[in-house]
């Protein structure tokens, strides 16, 4: 027996954790992050990216200003803090849509990056099972307790 008192896969399990873990490690190493110039409201808006030809888009904060402004008129009415979160999810989809993923590399390396993942993947799993089999392996050979 080893000293944790079974006799699975936890070397395995680590080894495909690890084997992950460097994986995805050089797959997120190689993906750039930038923004677009247009996003999801302000392309809508310009009728898609082609009749609005600005940079400012500050018609998208005019619903959170109108919201805010009523919230500090009178905070108790229930359409101002309605437009207030609307004009924030508004903000915050624009922000987010905006964002681009760009991921140069070779496809070789791309390749290894996914057998890394996969076989790590494998491994860990693998060790997980053995793992459940040594513990009902230990269950099934220990003596029953008469009471």
């Amino acid at each position: 027996m080893k000293p944790g008192g079974t006799e699975g896969g936890d070397k395995l399990f680590l080894g495909g954790l690890a084997l992950m873990a460097a994986g995805l490690y050089f797959f997120l190493d190689s993906v750039r992050v930038s923004t677009g110039q247009f996003g999801s409201i302000s392309g809508w808006i310009g009728g898609g990216r082609q009749g609005m030809q600005t940079t400012s888009m500050g018609i998208i904060f005019v619903p959170l200003l109108i919201g805010l402004a009523a919230l500090f008129y009178d905070a108790s009415k229930r359409w101002a803090w309605i437009l207030s979160g609307l004009g924030l999810a508004i903000i915050i989809i624009e922000m987010v849509s905006r964002i681009q993923f760009v991921m140069n590399m070779k496809s070789t390396s791309m390749l290894i990056m996914i057998v890394l993942v996969a076989a790590g993947a494998g491994f860990a799993a693998r060790g997980l099972v053995k793992n459940k089999e040594a513990e009902k392996l230990k269950k099934e050979s220990q003596p029953k307790k008469l009471d």
